[in-house]
């Protein structure tokens, strides 16, 4: 029987080998990180602070904020440490646990934004019924699914990937442990579970975009029926970036976790990596909260008052 050496530590290639390379992805990412988690924790706190913000919209937009920080915080940190040591190694606990959080944080946002695209559905479509099918309970309960099941398919996922030894290359392709590379290191056979978790993956993540297409379809046709332009021209200004995102993210998303393991990822594919890691957790405080009326003036409600500031906002 030949000797095989099993894997126990990762090494992430990241982007460069180069030392000044390095240091620019580093700090680079770093400036990144920080805008996203003062953005979203700005979020958070106003949500949190401000009474007029305590409805369902605003309360998925919360839960979206939480999760975004979350799947940042997992992925970076580690990057930015590993360029900034030139240390690229990650031990298979650390790996493990990056695959658990990325693949629960990932799927719980899934859900939110199809929280989210319901609460616009029935806020544009039956707004009669809004308080009624979006009480405080009901959110609250679609929120805790959410989280819940992104948390049980995150455990499915790991468990399934690393339920087999690696051994060989101990070289991941990319600047996180992804399932792709690992599987490819795999020595064994891929269990069985491991493609039970894509395939429920793979179904979840249709259904939900499923939802949010069925939703859009029967809100951009109420929309339409509105006799200003006026009217129109908001409802489009909310619904459109809000699709653009999902779209993105849900796209991403299954590259990053269900395409095939591939020897030499391209530069397309880290690079459609990171834009799933960090571009939705960057661009959704601008698209839901911070280009929002009500957001500033709960901004404006907590920043110290000047002499004539209550005239000039009036």
């Amino acid at each position: 029987m030949a000797n095989v050496t099993f894997v126990t530590v990762f090494f992430l290639l990241g982007f460069s080998e180069v030392w000044e390379f390095q240091i620019v992805h580093g700090v680079l990412f770093l400036v990144v990180y920080l805008a996203v988690l003062m953005s979203n924790l700005l979020i958070i706190t106003l949500i949190t602070l401000d009474l007029q913000l305590q409805t369902p919209m605003y309360f998925f937009l919360k839960n979206l904020s939480l999760l975004d920080v979350f799947l940042v915080s997992v992925p970076i940190p580690k990057f930015i440490v590993n360029n900034l040591t030139h240390n690229n190694s990650i031990p298979i606990l650390g790996c493990a646990s990056q695959v658990l959080l990325m693949a629960s944080f990932s799927a719980g946002e899934i859900f939110v934004l199809t929280a989210m695209s319901y609460d616009r559905y029935v806020a544009i479509c039956c707004p009669l019924h809004y308080e009624v099918l979006m009480s405080g309970g009901t959110c609250a309960l679609m929120a805790a699914v959410s989280w819940a099941i992104g948390g049980l398919f995150g455990a499915v996922y790991t468990a399934g990937t690393f339920s087999m030894p690696f051994c060989g290359s101990n070289v991941i392709p990319q600047f996180f442990c992804e399932v792709s590379s690992l599987l490819r290191m795999s020595c064994s056979e891929t269990p069985m579970i491991v493609y039970v978790s894509i395939g429920l993956g793979m179904c979840s993540g249709m259904s939900c975009f499923i939802c949010i297409m069925i939703s859009y379809i029967y809100i951009f046709s109420t929309v339409l029926k509105i006799p200003t332009t006026k009217g129109q021209s908001r409802a489009f200004s909310t619904c459109l970036p809000h699709l653009i995102v999902v779209t993105l993210f849900i796209i991403t998303a299954c590259f990053v976790y269900l395409k095939p393991p591939s020897n030499s990822p391209s530069v397309t594919e880290r690079l459609l990596s990171v834009v799933y890691t960090v571009v939705p957790p960057t661009v959704n405080p601008v698209i839901y909260s911070l280009r929002n009326k009500d957001m500033k003036q709960a901004l404006l409600g907590l920043l110290p008052k000047t002499p004539g500031q209550d005239s000039h906002f009036m």
